[in-house]
């Protein structure tokens, strides 16, 4: 099977923060106008501002404004996913899966998607329901999970998890579907997902 993340995308939601300039910065970045988002965000992320931090991390990743450098990345990531960002810990979570400036280590990848995924964030839910239908990263083989996760990560907005969805439904019972449903109505955001399932795993 080809790797799961060939590439991984951002899931940025720059809205404005507490700080005052980090609104202005982010307005820059998504204008392009670089050189203005890191006067505004350097200051903010060194002084702890978590959206600052992911978003410096995503310029020092894409090389916008600064040369690209990939442990600056992860570091300024790494600073706001313990923070609690979830778009940071999603990213923190697939550099350890690729060993992008990091040593691979699919143990952190999991549990950093595990901690973005329970707060909502629907590429963290399809790369966990990846983990379980294809059994990578010491994970069980769980297509109920999966399909709970892509569920989950569908109604955020995730449109390879609608696919993917449809696809292993095929492969399922109905009393399988039905518990993943189940799983999905009764999960909340901030509540642990479930590891293990009733008929899902093989």
């Amino acid at each position: 099977m080809k790797k799961i993340f060939v590439a991984f995308v951002f899931a940025l939601g720059l809205q404005a923060g507490a700080h005052a300039g980090f609104a202005e910065g982010a307005s820059a970045y998504n204008a392009r106008n670089y050189a203005t988002a890191l006067k505004e965000i350097v200051p903010l992320a060194k002084a702890g501002h978590a959206d600052a931090q992911h978003l410096l991390g995503l310029m020092y990743y894409m090389g916008r404004g600064v040369t690209r450098d990939y442990k600056q990345a992860f570091a300024w990531h790494y600073k706001a996913a313990t923070q609690g960002k979830s778009d940071a810990q999603y990213v923190v979570g697939a550099m350890y899966y690729t060993g992008n400036a990091v040593p691979q280590d699919q143990r952190h990848a999991v549990t950093w998607f595990r901690k973005a995924a329970e707060q909502g964030h629907a590429e963290a839910q399809h790369a966990l329901g990846l983990m379980y239908r294809y059994h990578q990263a010491g994970m069980p083989q769980d297509m109920v999970l999966a399909y709970m996760l892509w569920n989950l990560a569908a109604a955020n907005g995730n449109h390879n998890a609608v696919e993917q969805r449809a696809a292993i439904s095929r492969q399922m019972t109905q009393e399988q579907i039905e518990e993943a449903q189940s799983l999905s109505r009764t999960w909340k955001p901030g509540r642990p997902l479930p590891t293990t399932s009733r008929t899902g795993s093989s």
